[in-house]
């Protein structure tokens, strides 16, 4: 069993930020579960470029509001608590939030933590857990 808060991940390598976003990574790779889980927030008035070619995640909204625009298809769909994405065709995406959005996400397979999104927004491809 494992049991971890937000507050003990808080500081290490589990706490991963970048310009206009900070992710505590719950769950990882080394946990060797399947999946990771983490809790990112995204900053207010800012505009974010993702495109996970190698991972599915799936994201369920529980605080702020914005705009999820899927780039391959141009539609528009609102962000708010309660709504969820799933991005289980790789999707080019941006979200744009206009207030600080708090969102608690699953990565297949699992990430790692120390990731860095490339030029297109990407993680390398998943290293798998020995």
């Amino acid at each position: 069993m494992i049991v971890r808060t937000t507050d003990e991940i808080t500081g290490t390598h589990r706490d991963v930020a970048a310009a206009n976003w900070r992710s505590k990574r719950i769950v990882l790779a080394d946990d060797a579960v399947g999946f990771s889980f983490h809790e990112t927030t995204i900053d207010a008035d800012s505009v974010s470029e993702f495109h996970y070619r190698h991972h599915v995640e799936a994201v369920w909204i529980v605080e702020g509001t914005g705009t999820l625009t899927n780039h391959e298809t141009g539609e528009e769909h609102p962000l708010r608590p309660g709504t969820m994405y799933l991005l289980n065709g790789h999707e080019r995406h941006r979200v744009t939030c206009d207030t600080k959005m708090r969102m608690l996400c699953v990565f297949n397979p699992p990430v790692t933590g120390q990731e860095i999104h490339d030029e297109t927004g990407a993680y390398p491809p998943a290293v798998q857990a020995s």
